[in-house]
């Protein structure tokens, strides 16, 4: 593995449009694999028309999409028409290179263009194959169309997630498709491990659905296991007291009190008693919740933001701000773990991307994290070399 990235070598084809699909082939860019996206001529990927924000290039060029922006780094476009027999041709071509093909079609798409996964084995056997839909390929609603927000509330997480019972909110991020993207890549990364003991490729399928479902973690063995059913409760953990987003003299502060030992390490940091009636154990202290922040907030009352989270490192808590995200791309913690990336993008020129959020080490300690990454492209900005590509 070097500064390339470990997947080096690898050809993806990428059908895919909106967030979950180019999410995980821009994972699997971001790890060094070559990813040829396939876009409609004309329009190209849905997101390239979602905005504003749109930034307009020098020279009146077509404005481009920050959310296409986000989801499409280290990828190359041609624009392909499925339905003419010279761009099927095109695409088939890829086919019998490809070491991964991702689609997030809905069931029965790619059978009707006939690129149903037989015949995709048939043009090549090694072919790994991402499928991800938006509520399952089969079962009863199989055919459901995915949309995010969607999936957020049909799988629970907005019932997890707001102020209280009565006022369910999405997450302030499309989190149900990144995460079937990531649970998709991560699916192809295990198929393609496979594929070095077999020789031969398979079909990985996740959706918004699942991949939401699958990551209810406590609240889905507390209704599972315990019968009892979770519900949005705030800034406040389900499970765990102290431990969420606290008042102080002139703004908040969060702690997260997850052990017995921080519990009493923060009462005597702060003079308080631990056996306060009612606040003695975790089962207590989340039993009466209110009674728990009343009393944390008294003991905050007198200090100000920044000396309170001085005053917390130095007992030992573990605390922090809530950041706005002007904030976040200034702070010099995120500049060292490599969070953001610069690039020279074909019509907006050098611009600033959020990056990847891996990084690899030999076995002496030395990064070998990828280091050149490409922006995304603009619609069939490599459409004339990868025909060339293909024609040698």
């Amino acid at each position: 593995m070097g500064s390339t990235g470990p997947l080096d070598g690898t050809l993806v084809v990428d059908l895919t449009r909106a967030l979950a699909g180019p999410h995980a082939t821009m994972m699997l860019g971001d790890l060094g694999a070559r990813v040829i996206k396939v876009e409609v001529p004309a329009s190209g990927d849905d997101t390239r028309g979602w905005g504003p924000p749109f930034v307009d290039p020098p020279g009146g060029e077509v404005r481009e999409s920050t959310y296409f922006l986000s989801a499409n780094r280290n990828k190359e476009s041609v624009t392909l028409d499925l339905k003419a027999a010279d761009d099927k041709a095109v695409l088939l071509d890829l086919v019998r290179r490809a070491d991964v093909l991702v689609e997030n079609f809905r069931t029965g798409v790619l059978d009707r263009l006939g690129l149903g996964f037989e015949s995709l084995q048939e043009l090549n056997p090694r072919l790994v194959v991402l499928s991800i839909t938006g509520f399952g390929h089969d079962g009863p609603e199989g055919g459901r169309a995915g949309y995010d927000q969607i999936a957020q509330g049909e799988a629970g997480l907005m019932s997890l997630t707001g102020s209280g019972p009565e006022d369910p909110q999405k997450v302030g991020v499309p989190i149900a498709d990144l995460l079937a993207g990531m649970y998709g890549a991560y699916g192809v990364l295990a198929a393609l491990l496979e594929r070095e003991r077999t020789g031969v490729g398979t079909v990985v399928r996740t959706s918004l659905l699942a991949a939401t479902v699958g990551v209810h973690a406590f609240q889905g063995t507390r209704w599972t296991v315990a019968g009892e059913v979770g519900h949005a409760q705030g800034n406040h953990h389900a499970s765990i007291a102290p431990y969420g987003l606290f008042h102080c003299a002139d703004g908040t502060v969060q702690i997260a009190l997850g052990s017995e030992n921080l519990w009493r390490r923060f009462c005597a940091g702060f003079e308080l008693d631990p056996a306060t009636p009612g606040l003695e154990t975790n089962p207590d202290r989340v039993a009466h919740r209110e009674q728990t922040i009343a009393f944390v907030e008294a003991a905050f009352a007198g200090y100000d933001a920044e000396p309170l989270l001085a005053r917390l490192a130095e007992v030992g808590i573990p605390a922090g701000k809530v950041r706005t995200l002007d904030d976040v791309y200034a702070w010099d913690q995120v500049a060292s773990q490599g969070l953001t990336i610069e690039v020279e993008h074909g019509t907006l020129g050098r611009v600033t991307l959020p990056g990847p959020p891996l990084r690899f080490f030999d076995r002496h300690g030395d990064e070998v994290t990828r280091d050149e990454h490409s922006a995304p492209p603009t619609l069939d900005q490599h459409g004339a070399a990868v025909r060339d590509w293909l024609g040698h």
